[in-house]
């Protein structure tokens, strides 16, 4: 923790039921769970990515010429070959972090292999923090819009209706998170496969009604269309982007389901459907141009279009509840690592510990979500601000996966550097199509990321300038314990237990308590919770305790950065390592500090109040470390910043 004694930069990460729950779920369970929550995302691509891809390459209200498709088909197939199987699925799933994946996973365990000596890990580890929420935002408003939009398909006069059935499916979505995700996310699995066979089943009857569009798996076909249309092939490319978008939630799983059931679910259902999907679609526009305009529904006859349309709701459905839940667990792992404020969790499974609601989350990605689905009312306008935010996020992590190869996996920097090149080279020609789309909508996802990245700077910053002035303040604690040894005040019955984020130093309420009350409790424990840069730690590492004197014990608790810090938890541990207490003759005292602007700072004083409001928002660290609150005495303290 940082240093003032009950922190806000630190928060319960989900505490993911891994290697267990793994245990029991079996291969196939897993590979099935899988398909519905690694792949809700990049499987409902299909919804708009050929509409905006033909429309970005030949313009609105003009064919598609039979060069064009191919192209077009062949940078599709390549992308989901080259950035989703080879970059993500064969390499990436390979730099976990101790059985976890995900971009802050990756920054941790870049940061650890630098030895905690390189801010620019930090940085990166921030910007794609930041650029995450606008990917959270825009995926459920993309998704769920462009399914409703399959009911101007059955007959127009549903049109005026699609923007506020999208907008109650929404809030209905957003509604039902407090109540918890077990019972719906049992039904992921099946309904995506079933989603994955219906792409496959349409894409399979207008291939073999023009079969040419198989030449498109030739990668060449791909480079023409890219040298013949210049900046058209670039925007093109752009919008080619979105059949990628969710590659980053298979590496982020990666601890829930492991790599086998990834990988499976991938090769053999995810990506055949997928490719088999856009190629009907590419046949489709090559037998009737008139079908750009929705090509996807156009696939299935007239009578499957409800089905399907109600299909489509819920695999967006599934698509939105996987990111919404992976915001919750981002920003876990973002407040753990020191990048935010406490934050409320609420568990809403006794069984599950991964299972988590947060409030201020979900409200923030709530309105979030509402906003763009009544600015830009079409998925056509939402998916030129779809792409920034993902190939942002790509490109942060080719960069940390550089890191880990070659300080974590003993790789040479040339070899490193040859293996994540070319993937990051790929990123950054994505990242620079999708910036083409800036005035079109990509103004949103990078004004929400400069705005979080500002945030996540600016608390890591501030914590750590208090954290300095606090510490040239206090006095030291093995001072502190002489002092009293010495010359002891009078005894109160009991055991009184100081949390600090400073180990080294008094803790203030401490410091506060002899000031104000002039007496020290029989037995006094100094409790200090840490966090590594790994995921978990085992309860074997979650003690360690060390004697200062006959009246002071010092109690270090570790936690990894996806563990829930639970203390009394911990504190049943530390029975076992030998220190005898009983909890209800325990109190544990907080400090809690009320934060103003000194005359002089050493941040700029729009970055103070930042701080200071961020902190003053934070949650109440007696639920967030689980203390019983009949236990708590809180001594307030004013600090100047």
């Amino acid at each position: 923790m940082p240093a003032n004694d009950v922190d806000q930069a630190a928060g319960p990460i989900q505490a993911s039921q891994t290697v267990d729950s793994r245990q029991h779920a079996g291969f196939w369970g897993l590979t099935l769970g899988a398909i519905g929550v690694v792949y809700g995302d990049i499987g409902t691509s299909p919804l708009y990515a050929v509409h905006e891809s033909v429309l970005a390459a030949v313009g609105p209200g003009k064919p598609a010429s039979h060069e064009a498709v191919l192209g077009i088909l062949s940078l599709i197939f390549w992308a989901l070959l080259l950035v989703v199987t080879l970059k993500y699925v064969v390499i990436l799933l390979r730099a976990d972090n101790h059985g976890e994946g995900g971009t802050l996973a990756l920054m941790a365990l870049a940061n650890k292999a630098m030895g905690e000596r390189a801010p620019i890990i930090v940085l990166l580890g921030i910007i794609s923090g930041g650029l995450f929420y606008g990917d959270a935002i825009i995926t459920p408003s993309l998704s769920v819009l462009s399914a409703i939009e399959g009911i101007k398909i059955i007959t127009p006069a549903f049109e005026p209706y699609v923007v506020p059935v999208t907008a109650a499916i929404l809030l209905g979505l957003f509604s039902v998170q407090s109540r918890g995700t077990a019972r719906v996310a049992a039904f992921f699995g099946p309904i995506t496969l079933v989603w994955f066979i219906a792409l496959a089943l349409a894409g399979v009857w207008h291939i073999a009604q023009n079969p040419s569009v198989l030449l498109a798996f030739n990668p060449l076909h791909g480079v023409r269309f890219l040298l013949e249309h210049g900046m058209v092939g670039l925007l093109t490319l752009g919008a080619v982007f979105l059949v990628v978008t969710g590659s980053e939630a298979l590496y982020a799983d990666l601890g829930h389901f492991g790599r086998g059931p990834i990988r499976t679910a991938w090769l053999f259902v995810a990506l055949p459907a997928l490719t088999i999907n856009y190629f009907g679609q590419g046949a489709l526009i090559l037998a009737d141009p008139a079908a750009i305009e929705n090509p996807f529904f156009r696939l299935y006859p007239q009578w499957a279009l409800i089905p399907m349309v109600v299909l489509a709701t819920g695999a967006t459905v599934i698509a939105s509840q996987a990111v919404i839940t992976g915001a919750y667990s981002v920003t876990q792992q973002a407040i753990q690592l020191g990048l935010l404020p406490r934050l409320e969790i609420m568990h809403t499974s006794e069984a599950l510990v991964g299972q988590i609601y947060m409030p201020r989350v979900n409200g923030f990605l709530l309105v979030g979500v509402l906003v763009l689905v009544f600015v830009f009312r079409s998925s056509n306008a939402l998916a030129s601000a779809y792409g920034i935010a993902v190939t942002g996020t790509m490109v942060v992590t080719a960069m940390l996966a550089f890191v880990v190869i070659w300080k974590v996996w003993n790789w040479s920097s040339v070899a490193a550097a040859a293996l994540v090149a070319p993937f990051l080279m790929l990123d950054l020609t994505f990242l620079g199509a999708n910036l083409l789309k800036v005035l079109e909508g990509g103004w949103m996802p990078l004004m929400l990321g400069t705005a979080m990245v500002t945030i996540m700077y600016t608390w890591r910053r501030g914590t750590a300038v208090l954290a300095a002035k606090t510490a040239r303040l206090q006095t030291p604690l093995d001072t502190l314990v002489k002092m009293l040894e010495r010359s002891p005040p009078p005894r109160a019955s009991g055991t009184a237990v100081f949390l600090t984020g400073d180990p080294k130093h008094a803790p203030t309420a401490l410091v506060h308590n002899l000031k104000h009350n002039k007496v020290l409790h029989d037995r006094n424990v100094v409790l200090t919770v840490e966090y590594a840069q790994r995921p978990h730690v085992s309860p074997e590492e979650r003690v360690r305790l060390e004697r200062l004197g006959d009246r002071f014990l010092q109690l270090m608790l570790r936690f990894g950065f996806m563990d829930v810090p639970n203390i009394p938890q911990a504190l049943a541990i530390a029975r076992k390592a030998g220190w005898q207490f009983e909890i209800m003759s325990t109190s544990f005292y907080l400090s809690r500090r009320s934060l103003r602007i000194a005359a002089s700072s050493e941040m700029p004083h729009w970055q103070d109040r930042l701080f200071i409001a961020l902190a003053s928002g934070a949650s109440d660290a007696t639920n967030y470390f689980g203390i019983p609150t009949e236990r708590v005495v809180e001594i307030g303290a004013q600090v100047a910043i």
